[in-house]
């Protein structure tokens, strides 16, 4: 299996300890280590993985050759500019397919937490078995644990395939639910977690592609002429239209083709702040303090603040990050905000604070 993983985004959700130059998959949050040399590392571990490939934008690519381990420079592939996921796998099955027509590839987001590493490599396993077996285009969704409002869902057939008792067809892809909508399908037992994983045979992504986005496909091929002769595309890479793969391919290949393995290892998006919170270690009052802090007469807070010391006095449920330029504090419930704060730096052309 050929791994991608891709490190392009933002990760404007962490502001102000992410930035422009230094997103959210450069940062330590959980640990020691990066979140992209945490996914490299833990795909290394897979003894079905060939390659490693890394996708991302051309001011990332020396941060990732400088402070990166494990992978090559010639495993490094540049987008000329952030076109959501589609676009960004086609690129990325365009450069596997020189290397082997015949190849399966595996799409990993590059800051997701997984805890589990046997139940991990057991389910790309099955998913690799079932790419060559079938064609089809499968991702993996994990069993829920409680009705997240913040993650995309997956509705399965609950018949497995009769050769992997963990694959099962998907029904319909679903968008992140209110409350009570995330209740009713935890209720239902027929619903997965949506991980952003996907593994296929190039070629049955690449004729997926032509079938359902013949634009994106008509450009990729002209990209890949361009390729062939080394030759600049970002010509042709202006033209293609920003969408999804899970909305642009998935939901439009469902029926027989879509399978999804259904998981069981511990998954974290880390999509906010409240979701740090939620896999730190918390005191006794539900406080997480990360860097220097602390929090009197109040409890289920996070304080992030690696160079300065910050307090929160009487206050419950609040995050506080601190960085050496900007300070942030927000209710926890409203951490999906912060985005548009973002917003309103760039509108106000604060430049320095991006």
């Amino acid at each position: 299996m050929y791994c991608v993983i891709m490190a392009g985004g933002s990760g404007t959700r962490f502001w102000p300890y992410s930035r422009e130059s230094r997103p959210k998959q450069f940062l330590k949050i959980i640990g020691e280590q990066t979140m992209l040399q945490m996914t490299v590392d833990r795909l290394k571990k897979v003894k079905s993985v060939k390659e490693i490939f890394i996708v991302t934008r051309q001011d990332l690519v020396s941060v990732i050759q400088n402070e990166v381990k494990g992978i090559k420079p010639e495993n490094i592939i540049i987008e000329p500019s952030g076109k959501n996921t589609a676009p960004c796998i086609g690129l990325s099955a365009l450069k596997i397919a020189q290397l082997d027509p015949g190849a399966v590839m595996g799409v990993f987001p590059s800051d997701h937490l997984i805890i589990g590493h046997k139940k991990f490599s057991s389910s790309l396993h099955t998913a690799n078995h079932l790419a060559r077996k079938n064609g089809s285009l499968i991702t993996l969704g994990v069993t829920p644990t409680y009705p997240a409002t913040g993650y995309g869902y997956i509705q399965y057939d609950l018949k497995s395939d009769e050769d992997h008792i963990d694959a099962y067809q998907v029904k319909v892809f679903a968008e992140k639910p209110h409350l009570s909508l995330a209740k009713r399908f935890i209720k239902s037992g027929d619903f997965l977690w949506n991980s952003g994983i996907f593994i296929w045979r190039v070629s049955s992504f690449l004729n997926q592609l032509n079938k359902h986005m013949p634009d994106l496909s008509e450009q990729l091929e002209k990209i890949r002429g361009r390729i062939e002769k080394k030759r600049s595309f970002s010509d042709l890479w202006d033209d293609i239209s920003p969408v999804s793969v899970d909305y642009g391919l998935m939901e439009k290949a469902l029926a027989k083709d879509v399978y999804v393995i259904k998981t069981d290892f511990e998954w974290n998006d880390l999509g906010s702040w409240s979701s740090v919170y939620d896999v730190l270690s918390r005191s006794e009052k539900g406080n997480v303090i990360k860097g220097e802090g602390t929090v009197i007469g109040g409890k289920n807070n996070l304080i992030h603040s690696e160079n300065k010391f910050t307090a929160i006095l009487g206050l419950d449920d609040i995050v506080a990050v601190n960085t050496d330029d900007a300070t942030l504090i927000l209710p926890k419930s409203r951490v999906e905000e912060v985005k548009t704060l973002v917003e309103w730096l760039k509108k106000k052309k604060k430049d320095h604070l991006l």
